[in-house]
């Protein structure tokens, strides 16, 4: 079994990641960046993220 604060974190986590998609793909629309910008800003961001919730989830 997943303890309630590991499943909370993992959902939290996954909002996160859907907002982080919404946002490169609004930005994109309306101010036209590159894609390699938007995609190395996810990567970042993704890797922030991860970087600090595997530990906790440990």
């Amino acid at each position: 079994m997943v303890s309630h604060s590991t499943a909370a974190l993992i959902a939290f986590v996954a909002l996160w990641a859907v907002l982080i998609g919404v946002l490169g793909v609004v930005t994109h629309r309306r101010h036209k960046y590159s894609p390699n910008l938007i995609g190395a800003l996810i990567g970042a961001l993704m890797c922030f993220v991860l970087l600090e919730t595997i530990p906790a989830l440990i």
